[in-house]
């Protein structure tokens, strides 16, 4: 597999990141969550093509589905909330916030999970399987970042709006990972 072959390899598996990161930084995120996200991106999309390889098709397949329908339940949910919130604004900042590891993980492994079905393939190529992760995570992490920052500047020029558009965007994401 050429290195150019790679990299768009690896810009097709980022381009969930970059779209569902947008939506999340249109909502409102800091520099931290965009480290922390971005950083966590990057290290499932190195993690899964290499679980993908090892653990092997059956349990993948099966680990592979629930994982998806979970974090696409979860954008899901996260997108409602966000239009709830923007439609009838309460006393707390608008604003995306990630409060647990867990839906930290459950975000990352959403859009880490057609890594996981890559790395079954990686198997049957002649490609150096730790160089293709590499260049996948570090693309997917690059992509999360940009993602996330536009989000968070298209966010501010729009202002009050930011939540509402970015609610819809996450809610479509979820609902078109069903599909």
């Amino acid at each position: 597999m050429s290195i150019l072959t790679l990299l768009a390899l690896a810009v097709a598996l980022g381009s969930d990141a970059f779209s569902l990161c947008v939506g999340i930084g249109i909502a409102g995120v800091n520099r931290r969550q965009i480290a922390t996200i971005s950083l966590m991106v990057l290290v499932f999309h190195i993690f899964m093509p290499l679980l993908g390889w090892y653990v092997g098709g059956f349990l993948g397949a099966k680990v592979g589905q629930a994982a998806s329908i979970a974090g696409a339940l979860l954008l899901v949910f996260l997108g409602v909330k966000m239009i709830w919130d923007a439609i009838k604004p309460g006393d707390e900042e608008p604003g995306f916030s990630i409060t647990t590891i867990g839906g930290l993980l459950l975000l990352s492994a959403s859009v880490s999970m057609d890594a996981l079905s890559v790395g079954f393939t990686l198997g049957t190529q002649h490609v150096n399987l730790a160089l293709a992760a590499g260049v996948i995570g570090v693309v997917a992490g690059l992509m999360t970042f940009c993602g996330l920052t536009l989000g968070k500047y298209v966010g501010g020029k729009i202002g009050d709006k930011a939540q509402l558009v970015g609610g819809i965007i996450l809610t479509g994401i979820g609902i078109k990972l069903f599909f």
